[in-house]
């Protein structure tokens, strides 16, 4: 028989433990989009997601979608935690999965990843501060009670079931990027002394009681992921054994796909880390998905760092079920349809800068770029893939005004 070329591989359904099926392999993962001003979906985030929907994506996935409107990750998230706003969530939904894909909702809380001008309070497993890079931007945490704790497991729950009831086709836990999920599992981030921490077993008791009660509200044969570091990649935090335990813990649960990434704030490794080994190879996290295939049977996404059809194809026969874009499909939206349709294709991203660090790291240029390529096309233009460095800061500053000086987010 012959040997099924990259286009062949990617095109391939993938069955669910839930049931449900991805119509090909290609996964448009999470971006924050910073584009809803009263946190609701609005007609751009709808043209937005219907160019990625008709783009050929297999699974569309949002960007974080906050569960709580007193803790935002960034200005402009969306929120979902009452039916205030369903009607615009269901044109979201429908639009977003126009062309038969499958559009999944990202759930997230930010825990003290909360910029300082956003919240002058924020909570944590533990009131541990940030380091000196990031402790002028970010408020020192207040420690979470325990019925906090359990409010928040709940309004994971309600959230996911409002997103079922517009329409999204499955959930994803945003476990990831140091994130409150991902500060729960962190030793560095979490060091608790009652059940909700100190050993591995505790660490993990959060994110175990959060897809619990997700599947309590959506049922058994509604989509339920996680995003899940495969380290934090910083002294003391999340490290691999750790994660792949975890994943095996949601594995017997019944998880339907997790991704995998890396990195926090204070080490984002989910902008660019490579092993030594996979330098040679496409793809970010490759050696840690290899170690984490030969203990899971669960469908496993891998996103970053992929960059044409046959490095995609390469993680697809090997220890990946989906591969993840994000910025290629910024600045290249049908990307995936011209590479199912075997097209020879190559992404577009490269390294960005305005030749000065200092205005490179006040914009945030390599996430600002992008963010402004993604308001384009809500507007319904085509991405600018050779817009220059300077136009980007410049078009950022109008938009934002002295907002755009402020630090947001770090890079991730």
């Amino acid at each position: 028989m012959a040997r099924m070329n990259a286009a062949q591989i990617l095109s391939e359904p993938l069955s669910l433990p839930c049931g449900a099926t991805l119509p090909n392999r290609i996964a448009k993962s999470a971006m924050s989009e910073i584009l809803a001003p009263n946190h609701a979906p609005t007609q751009g985030l709808c043209r937005l997601y219907r160019r990625w929907s008709e783009g050929g994506v297999g699974l569309s996935i949002t960007g974080n979608v906050m569960i709580d409107r007193r803790a935002l990750g960034e200005p402009d998230n969306v929120v979902l935690e009452d039916d205030r706003d369903l009607a615009a969530f269901e044109a979201w939904a429908a639009a977003g999965s126009t062309a038969g894909n499958a559009l999944w909702m990202q759930l997230n809380h930010p825990g003290k990843q909360s910029p300082r001008f956003l919240s002058p309070e924020t909570v944590a497993p533990s009131a541990v501060p940030f380091g000196k890079v990031l402790e002028k931007g970010f408020a020192p945490p207040r420690a979470l009670t325990e019925p906090e704790i359990e409010d928040l497991i709940q309004r994971f729950a309600t959230s996911a079931s409002l997103a079922q009831r517009a329409g999204f086709g499955g959930v994803q836990i945003h476990g990831a990027h140091g994130y409150l999920v991902s500060q729960f599992l962190s030793p560095h981030h979490n060091v608790r002394e009652d059940g909700w921490g100190g050993s591995p077993e505790n660490r993990a008791r959060f994110v175990l009681a959060v897809y619990d009660a997700i599947r309590a509200e959506v049922g058994p044969a509604f989509p339920v992921s996680i995003k899940l570091n495969s380290a934090d990649f910083q002294r003391g935090g999340f490290a691999e054994e750790d994660s792949i335990d975890v994943m095996q813990q949601l594995q017997e649960r019944g998880i339907d796909l997790i991704e995998v990434s890396g990195g926090t704030y204070e080490s984002p490794a989910m902008t660019g880390w490579k092993s030594d080994r996979s330098k040679a190879r496409e793809g970010y996290f490759l050696d840690f998905l290899e170690r984490a295939r030969g203990a899971l049977t669960v469908p496993l996404c891998i996103t970053g760092g992929f960059r044409t059809p046959v490095g995609m194809a390469a993680a697809v026969e090997g220890a990946a079920d989906v591969v993840g874009l994000a910025r290629t499909l910024a600045v290249q939206p049908e990307f995936p349809k011209q590479v199912l349709a075997g097209e020879e294709v190559a992404s577009r991203v490269g390294r960005l800068t305005t030749g000065n660090r200092a205005i490179d790291t006040i914009s945030m240029l390599e996430v600002s770029w992008y963010e402004n390529q993604l308001a384009r096309m809500a507007d319904g233009k085509d991405p600018l893939p050779d817009m220059g460095a300077w136009r980007s800061v410049a078009a950022s500053m109008w938009k934002q005004g002295a907002g755009a000086l402020r630090v947001r987010r770090a890079r991730g």
